[in-house]
């Protein structure tokens, strides 16, 4: 069974910039993975920030979100890193490190969508406060 675990998180001023970590464990060597994280900020529906395939280089983006967050993996720790800079009061909300299994077509359509509904496991969250 997929875990997916956060850390990182807190409180920030705004302009600053923030780091995020999730450990991924129980993947199976038989399946691909597209893992992200995602965002909900509050009176707001989830969203997905950023993506990427377990062990490849390429990176999605929301539309909303490249350019001040960036999206890194190290294959042999088992971790997603997310770094966000010049962050603004609306960034604030629960940061949730997530993972879609399956063919290559499953997950590489899971990354580019970066959609709620293509993802079959979730992290419990972590708050990120980014005061003005």
């Amino acid at each position: 069974q997929v875990q997916l675990v956060e850390s990182g998180g807190g409180s920030v001023q705004a302009g600053g910039s923030l780091s995020l970590s999730c450990r991924f464990s129980g993947y199976s060597s038989s399946k691909y993975y597209c893992i992200g994280w995602f965002r909900q900020s509050p009176g707001k529906e989830r969203e997905g920030l950023a993506a990427m395939v377990r062990g490849y280089k390429s990176a999605f983006y929301g539309a909303s979100f490249e350019g001040r967050f960036t999206i890194s993996q190290d294959n042999h720790e088992n971790m997603l890193y997310l770094q966000g800079n010049s962050l603004k009061p609306e960034d604030t909300g629960i940061y949730y490190c997530a993972a879609a299994a399956g063919s290559w077509a499953r997950v590489d359509g899971a990354c580019r969508d970066l959609a709620v509904g293509n993802i079959d496991y979730w992290g419990q969250g972590i708050q990120v406060t980014v005061s003005s």
